[in-house]
C-alpha cells in the first residue's frame, strides 16, 4: 500500500473558544520537511499528553475519507471537515481503519511508524464544531483516525509516500478492532488474539484482558 501524504499538520496548545480549556486541536499544515522525534512531530505540541501524545500515541492520522462521511452527516459544519480539521498529524486519501491494521510498519521520508491503536474520540470534537453528536457519531462508526509510535525518527513532507512495509500474520484491521468494541459478547480467544497482537499499546492491551476476565467471571451459566 503506497498513499502520498497530502500535508503534515502541527500546532500549539491554546484556548478551545466558548470555554477556554486548553487543546491542541487547532492545526497548520508544515511547509518543507517536518522533523518527527520519539514524541511526534518536532513543532507539535498537545494539551492532555495522558490521551493524546507520548511514545504510544505519537503521531495521529486521520484519512481524508472520514471528513468527508463527517462533511455529508453534518452540513453546517461540512466546511470544517478537511485536511487538518481533526487536529490530525498526517493527512491522505487512499487508506481507511478497514485498510489499516494494529501492528502495521510504514515508512514515510526517512521515518518509520507503527500504528499502535485507533484514537479515542473526545469532547474537544464537539467543542471544536460547536455541534453536539460529532463525536458520538465517529465513535459508533469508528472513524476517529489512529495513531503511531516512531520506530525511526527522521523526516518526512507533504507529498512523501507513506509505504506499508511489514504487517503481522494474523492481523487485526482497525475497523475489526471498533466491531469487537462495540459487541456485546466475543469469543475469547478471538479477545486473547487481539490483546497479543505485536504493536498493540500496553494501555489498550490491558483493557482488553480487563474485558476477558470480566467475561470469564459473568460467563452464562
Amino acid at each position: 500500500m503506497d498513499t502520498p501524504v497530502i500535508a503534515f499538520f502541527a500546532g500549539t496548545v491554546g484556548p478551545m473558544p466558548g470555554d477556554g480549556r486548553p487543546t491542541g486541536i487547532f492545526k497548520l499544515p508544515v511547509d518543507g520537511p517536518v522533523q518527527i522525534g520519539i514524541e511526534g512531530l518536532i513543532k507539535d505540541a498537545q494539551a492532555d499528553r495522558r490521551v493524546h501524545g507520548g511514545p504510544e500515541k505519537a503521531v495521529h492520522h486521520f484519512p481524508l475519507e472520514n471528513h468527508r462521511r463527517l462533511a455529508a452527516e453534518f452540513d453546517e459544519q461540512a466546511a470544517g471537515f478537511v485536511s487538518g480539521g481533526m487536529g490530525e498529524n498526517i493527512s491522505t486519501e487512499g487508506m481507511t481503519e478497514g485498510d489499516v491494521c494494529i501492528g502495521d510498519i510504514y515508512t514515510v521520508g526517512s521515518v518509520r511508524l507503527q500504528v499502535s491503536q485507533p484514537r479515542s474520540p473526545c469532547w474537544k470534537i464537539d467543542a471544536k464544531f460547536d455541534r453536539e453528536g460529532i463525536t458520538r457519531f465517529v465513535a459508533l462508526h469508528g472513524i476517529a483516525g489512529w495513531y503511531y509510535r516512531v520506530l525511526q525518527t527522521g523526516s518526512a513532507e507533504a507529498g512523501d509516500v507513506l509505504k506499508l512495509v511489514e504487517r503481522n500474520d494474523n492481523p487485526f484491521s482497525l475497523s475489526d478492532w471498533w466491531t469487537l468494541s462495540r459487541a456485546p459478547r466475543v469469543p475469547l480467544d478471538v479477545l486473547q488474539r487481539l490483546a497479543d497482537t505485536p504493536g498493540l499499546t500496553p494501555a489498550y492491551r490491558e483493557k482488553v484482558l480487563q474485558r476477558i476476565d470480566w467475561l470469564r467471571r459473568n460467563a452464562p451459566g
